[in-house]
């Protein structure tokens, strides 16, 4: 619970092709010859714009570091599989199909059948963006728009090897299965669903339960979990809990010998690779614990690697790796895979460095509840990172900040890392520097001026804050038990309302000018246009007609922003006005904007640290859900109008050793690939671990 995503205003780029089209294939030039333009933008389908990042200061390395990088990387990739299936049980099934297909299918882009390739292209690159056949935010199904006779006769024409068929499966039956899969919208509907009322496991396609309802489940861990335990284990992370053929409730834990034992496996083996070339003892103490975790499956190994990495703060290169965030699980035990490989961006660390110097004071100065604050702000190291390479659930759509670990114990007696991804954040503003969203969703000349002189330091300050003060913030009353356990579903959203909350607070805060990382009272109003524009206008672009907000974040943005609009209406603090036809958003008045934030801080601490499910159901439910159709339908217009794609995601760089004649590594060269569905189908060939079925 503890990731930044890219708000939707920084994702609203612009693009020449239409909305929905994509580029032909390329099959010549996969990489940016030395010396090229370096394009950030590659590409735009359906609702997705893919673009490409640099590694600068790679080069500069040792060739140990670089190593190093190497190792991890690999392990990393490693793990790719699992995140397919995590999110599905029959993803993989079909993501092999699909490239099974993907050649011939590409030679019937011309000619009659050239409708029905297109499409299912487009498909496939979806399900590669979203780790499969569920969108990577809204979590709904989508579905081919090709015919299912065009995709019956590519099948039938494949080579029978090259499909996923089971054993002793012929061809027609594997296509009597795999078609309603993919095809049939009432087949597995929705990745997670968080409809109140709802049975939320039976309801939700994620692979996190198999036979269990949610009663059982919730059962299941209420006489697990002690809530008096001063350091819960985080049970449920790292296992699949289902009902055995005795009808028995019990965990497949995921570790070298168990569940997805051939990834981990290989992950492993890359770490222990790793552990020859660490920088640190701090840093070959954590990865020998991650080690020791993964082939044991142990959540207090989890604990003590955990531990040991926070620790570690000397080292220039860094990875998380491992099941960490809990999106994914509709009641918030289960975590998915991920990894991110980095090393410190020494100078732009600099900034955020001196947020995290100042935890304690913006603790003690806090609209928080004194018996909520924390006495002692341990530990924690904030950085800015240049990114290598991600994967699992951080890619290929990744977060621009992060702050981990998640154990609330662990961050209170031992710190925390908070990071911001500072090349991943340098691409989004390079793909967005000539977005059309901000001339039209932005209200006035004022505002867009201050938001293109002092948005992308906004948008920096308000990731680092909301990462390195907002999730460290607050403490839990003794006895009341983690957030999954009291705020159940309704966690993730609250805990990134509170986050976000902090950084508003303390944007126009004169302690910021005094330790240097902001030069003018317009930067925090630049956040607060585009927070409040995001939340109640621009992000609504990210729904179909009709629907809900369901996602974690977006819940929280909504939430916060139609908390501060009704809360401050007698006041008139902020305004939905309607100009020319067209809606939006006028705050009149920003020093009572961040007196409101404040009040909505100490509330929303308030019920984190009393475990006030009632009051936390009530916020987002009667704030955070419903959408105003009307608006949604123009704000869709408008947004249609523009020629681009909500959401972004990245081609991978790609790291290549260079051997001696030995077998050696003596150096480690990046390049940067240019064709995403080429490097989808060589991390599909390469990185195959897992079979079918888990």
């Amino acid at each position: 619970m503890k990731r930044m995503l890219l708000p939707a205003a920084l994702l609203l780029g612009s693009l020449s092709a239409a909305h929905g089209a994509t580029h032909p294939p390329v099959t010549a030039k996969t990489t940016t010859p030395p010396g090229d333009e370096f394009k950030v933008v590659s590409e735009q389908f359906a609702d997705l714009r893919i673009l490409r990042y640099r590694v600068p200061g790679f080069e500069t390395l040792s060739a140990k570091q670089k190593t190093l990088l190497y190792y991890l990387y690999e392990a990393a990739l490693s793990g790719r599989d699992i995140i397919y299936d995590q999110n599905y049980k029959h993803n993989l099934r079909v993501r092999r199909t699909l490239e099974a297909l993907w050649p011939a299918n590409q030679k019937k882009l011309t000619g009659a059948t050239a409708a029905d390739a297109q499409k299912l292209a487009v498909y496939a690159k979806r399900v590669w963006f979203s780790n499969g056949i569920h969108h990577h935010y809204s979590t709904r199904k989508f579905l081919p728009e090709c015919s299912q006779a065009y995709f019956a006769g590519l099948v039938r024409a494949a080579d029978p090897k090259t499909l996923p068929l089971e054993k002793g499966e012929t061809v027609d039956k594997f296509l009597a299965f795999i078609t309603p899969v993919m095809f049939d919208p009432n087949v597995a509907p929705k990745k997670v669903n968080q409809v109140a009322g709802q049975d939320l496991i039976q309801t939700s396609a994620t692979n996190f339960y198999e036979g269990v309802t949610q009663a059982e489940a919730e059962a299941y861990y209420d006489k697990k979990i002690d809530k008096k335990d001063p350091k819960p284990i985080s049970y449920g992370l790292n296992s699949k809990l289902v009902k055995n053929s005795a009808g028995q409730i019990e965990e497949r834990v995921w570790s070298s010998q168990g569940m997805y034992g051939p990834s981990i496996g290989k992950i492993v083996y890359w770490l222990n690779k790793a552990l020859t070339v660490t920088e640190t003892p701090e840093q070959k103490d954590a990865l020998t614990k991650l080690v020791a975790f993964y082939q044991t499956g142990d959540l207090k190994t989890w604990d003590a690697y955990n531990i040991a990495w926070v620790q570690d703060t000397k080292s220039l290169v860094d990875v998380v790796n491992g099941f960490i965030e809990v999106y994914a699980d509709p009641l918030g035990y289960r975590a998915s895979y991920e990894s991110v490989v980095s090393f410190k961006d020494l100078e732009a660390t600099k900034r955020i460095k001196a947020i995290g110097d100042q935890a304690q004071w913006f603790e003690d100065h806090s609209t928080i509840l004194p018996q909520h604050k924390k006495k002692n702000v341990v530990g924690i190291t904030a950085k800015v990172i240049t990114v290598v390479v991600e994967s699992g659930d951080a890619a290929p759509n990744t977060p621009i900040g992060i702050n981990l670990p998640n154990a609330t114990w662990i961050r209170a007696a031992h710190g925390s890392k908070s990071v911001n991804l500072g090349n991943i954040v340098e691409a989004y503003d390079v793909a967005s520097a000539t977005s059309g969203s901000l001339d039209e969703f932005a209200r006035t000349a004022e505002e867009k001026a201050r938001a293109r002189q002092y948005g992308a330091l906004a948008g920096k300050l308000h990731t680092d804050m909301h990462e390195v003060i907002g999730h460290a913030s607050g403490q839990i009353n003794p006895g009341v038990g983690t957030t999954k356990e009291t705020l159940k579903s309704y966690a993730s959203a609250l805990e990134e309302g509170r986050a976000d909350l902090v950084a508003l607070y303390y944007l126009p805060d004169a302690k910021l000018q005094e330790i240097g990382v902001v030069n003018s009272p317009d930067v925090a109003k630049a956040e607060y246009d585009s927070y409040l524009r995001n939340g109640l206008i621009t992000q609504l672009t990210r729904l179909q007609p009709g629907e809900t907000v369901e996602e974690a974040h977006m819940r929280n943005r909504q939430m916060v922003s139609k908390w501060v609009l009704e809360h401050g209406k007698a006041d008139k603090v902020v305004e939905m006005v309607q100009e020319n036809g067209k809606t939006y958003v006028k705050i009149n008045d920003y020093a009572k904007l961040r007196t409101l934030f404040g009040e909505l801080l100490r509330e929303l601490q308030r019920i984190t640290s009393e475990g006030d499910y009632a009051a936390g159901k009530n916020l987002i439910e009667t704030y955070g859900v419903q959408v105003d159709q009307a608006l949604h339908k123009e704000v869709l217009e408008r947004y249609r109008k523009l020629n681009i794609a909500p959401y972004q995601g990245f081609i991978q760089p790609k790291l290549v050793p260079v051997m001696s004649k030995s077998g050696a590594i003596t150096d480690v060269k990046v390049e940067y690939p240019t064709n995403f569905a080429q490097q989808m189908l060589e991390y599909g060939q390469k990185y195959r671990t897992l079979p079918n079925y888990n």
